[in-house]
């Protein structure tokens, strides 16, 4: 009875909608965010409107993105779903705040005509978004996001929106119904639940997953989650300038390693000019390495993995990005061309002993001289070694002059 009333094409979307509103009708959170795509005609508005409708009825059921952070927390403390109609662009403030709403968050702001005074507002809300373009680009928030995109209605398909409404508040009270059905089998169902895999919402996947067996085979909500999340992936990497750069710049290499400077350096080449001066390209080390941490997520499901490390006596920042074989491992690679400008470099194994034996084995090969070679510093044992003159500290890595011979504690 519900279908007729959404615009969804496929049987899965489907499945998330309905999903959606059964978290919704819990009573805390966390809730995915719906985002809405299509062109005009694709009746976006309505989709919300009825959702809306359902859950929790409104005489303005659609608003336009609130300008700060406390109109957004004084409408989540008015209302239990927020729709907001025709989104065109999430600025980064309104992205961390929707994010809060998704899974819980907290604002504060003074008390009027008080000094010391707060006024907290705390919240965890069911959000519906809807645009023309593709609004989300923050990794953060497509992770705990939903995505739908309507096709255009037929002319000769389309209904009044008297006729549409009608008919609506007929079938709603039944669609409630059989709503609030598959709730309470979730809620007798819900402690027995258990996942082989925790998504990003694992309480919503959970209870998703509890509610199922009143309406659908098992299994049916995870395929149709997992299936959103792989399409999301791709097209969030493709609007962020720096997912996109990152991986273009591991196609033709395995493992790239050094500082944030050098990667900013590096991932300019692989983006053109207009993409360099817009605003939304990092323009310093530090603001990359932000963006990276924002996109480690979605790229890790491409297979692509990026460590921040501290290395050195220096402890200088470095970044090492490398690819992943299918079961996730990190794969085995040669060192790239900024990690292997340090010299020839011996991995260590965990413990220190292994890398240690090879070097010396190495020296006593060539006369006890063996220069420029690296040793990866032991984290757990000889952080103070004596012997080691500490020449070159490049890429975390400590030196010993082994034409001198490694120090007694070493040995």
């Amino acid at each position: 009875m519900l279908h007729p009333f959404l615009n969804v094409s496929s049987n899965s979307d489907f499945v998330l909608i309905v999903a959606w509103i059964l978290a919704a009708l819990r009573n805390r959170g966390p809730y995915p965010v719906i985002v809405l795509s299509g062109e005009q005609g694709s009746a976006k508005s309505t989709f919300s409107a009825i959702l809306r409708a359902l859950l929790d009825p409104n005489a303005a059921p659609l608003r336009a993105l609130p300008r700060e952070d406390r109109d957004l927390f004084i409408a989540a403390t008015n209302g239990h779903v927020l729709a907001f109609d025709n989104v065109s662009g999430l600025r980064d403030w309104i992205s961390d705040t929707l994010c809060r709403l998704a899974t819980g968050g907290g604002f504060a702001v003074r008390q009027l005509y008080t000094d010391q005074d707060e006024v907290l507002f705390e919240a965890s809300r069911p959000v519906v978004l809807n645009g023309i373009e593709e609004i989300v680009a923050r990794p953060d928030l497509a992770d705990r996001a939903i995505f739908l995109t309507l096709e255009p209605i037929p002319e000769k398909n389309r209904r009044s929106e008297e006729e549409l409404w009608t008919e609506f508040e007929t079938s709603a009270p039944q669609i409630l119904g059989a709503l609030l059905g598959a709730v309470s089998h979730g809620l007798r169902c819900l402690p027995g639940v258990e996942l082989e895999e925790m998504p990003r919402m694992a309480d919503f996947a959970v209870w998703a997953t509890a509610c199922e067996k009143a309406l659908w085979e098992e299994g049916t909500f995870m395929r149709a989650y997992a299936g959103n999340r792989d399409e999301a992936i791709d097209s969030v990497i493709e609007a962020d300038p720096v997912g996109s750069a990152v991986r273009s710049l591991m196609v033709s290499r395995d493992e790239w390693t050094g500082t944030a400077s050098d990667l900013l350096d590096d991932l300019s080449t692989e983006v053109s000019e207009k993409v360099r001066h817009a605003k939304s390209w990092p323009v310093t080390p530090r603001a990359l390495s932000g963006r990276l941490r924002r996109a480690a997520s979605f790229l890790r499901k491409v297979g692509i993995d990026i460590a921040f490390m501290r290395e050195g006596r220096a402890r200088t920042r470095t970044i090492r990005i490398s690819r992943m074989a299918e079961n996730g491992v990190i794969e085995a690679s040669l060192p790239s061309a900024r990690s292997a400008s340090s010299g020839n470099t011996i991995q260590d194994n965990g413990s220190g002993t292994a890398s240690l034996r090879t070097v010396l084995q190495q020296a006593a090969a060539s006369g006890g001289a063996l220069e420029s070679t690296t040793v990866r510093e032991n984290h757990n044992d000889f952080k103070d070694v004596d012997g080691a003159d500490g020449r070159d500290a490049t890429n975390a890595s400590v030196l010993w002059d082994l034409e001198d011979g490694p120090g007694p504690e070493l040995l």
